[in-house]
């Protein structure tokens, strides 16, 4: 039991250390090393890499945003073996719909505690329209 979990946390703690490295060596915006992590972790289940790791390292791999890029690539495979073409629609959305939906929720949630910030420091300043 122990393992499995100094296996999650070093597997997951691996790829918090490869986003941690890229916000501070390069100028990639974390939005855009996020959406890196996620089309990885779908390259990587398309080829049939992720899921050896899934079975490795538990949620230390299905977890963090390379976990979501390779639900969704299951859930569509799975899509497209029961229903044919249009499961290429219908697959992506079903898998990424737990991911969706939870962070709607977690949202909302945040917000019931978060302090707004100051609105005077968001105005957009008026500009002066000449009449003519």
């Amino acid at each position: 039991m122990l393992l499995k979990y100094l296996l999650a946390f070093t597997f997951g703690g691996g790829l918090c250390l490869i986003g941690e490295v890229l916000i501070c060596r390069t100028k990639l915006t974390p939005a855009r090393i996020l959406v890196g992590f996620v089309v990885a972790g779908a390259i990587l289940s398309a080829v049939g890499v992720y899921e050896p790791l899934v079975d490795i390292f538990g949620a230390g791999a299905t977890v963090p945003l390379t976990g979501f890029g390779h639900s969704v690539v299951q859930a569509t495979k799975e899509a497209v073996h029961n229903f044919g073409f249009a499961g290429v629609f219908s697959g992506g959305i079903t898998g990424a719909s737990a991911g969706m939906a939870a962070a709607i929720v977690f949202a909302a949630v945040a917000a019931l505690f978060a302090k707004p910030k100051n609105k005077e420091l968001q105005k957009i300043p008026k500009t002066r329209v000449a009449k003519g």
